[in-house]
């Protein structure tokens, strides 16, 4: 990393819920499953095209759908956390 470019947030649970970066003119905010994700709101508005990823692009004074967004991230853990199972305590062992 160089100290003009610290790195790119990542938000994880249970996987990689989204990343943020930072331009000029946006801030993107990419969601690793994003594609598998519904999202009746339209938020998603970049990326589209990929079979994987989608992402919102966020505009200096534009106002985000707060709900929707918290909606689209609870959606993102949950599909993270699909069909994992907890690790299961383990016996002690008599020896």
């Amino acid at each position: 990393m160089k100290p003009t470019s610290p790195g790119t947030p990542v938000w994880s649970h249970g996987g990689i819920v989204c990343t943020g970066e930072t331009y000029k003119n946006v801030v993107k905010m990419t969601f690793a499953k994003g594609a598998a994700l519904k999202d009746p709101s339209g938020l998603f508005n970049s990326s589209l095209a990929g079979n994987a990823r989608r992402a919102i692009d966020i505009h200096e004074g534009e106002k985000v759908d707060e709900v929707a967004l918290k909606d689209l991230i609870r959606a993102a853990v949950a599909l993270n956390l699909k069909g994992k199972s907890k690790p299961k305590p383990r016996r002690a062992r008599n020896i």
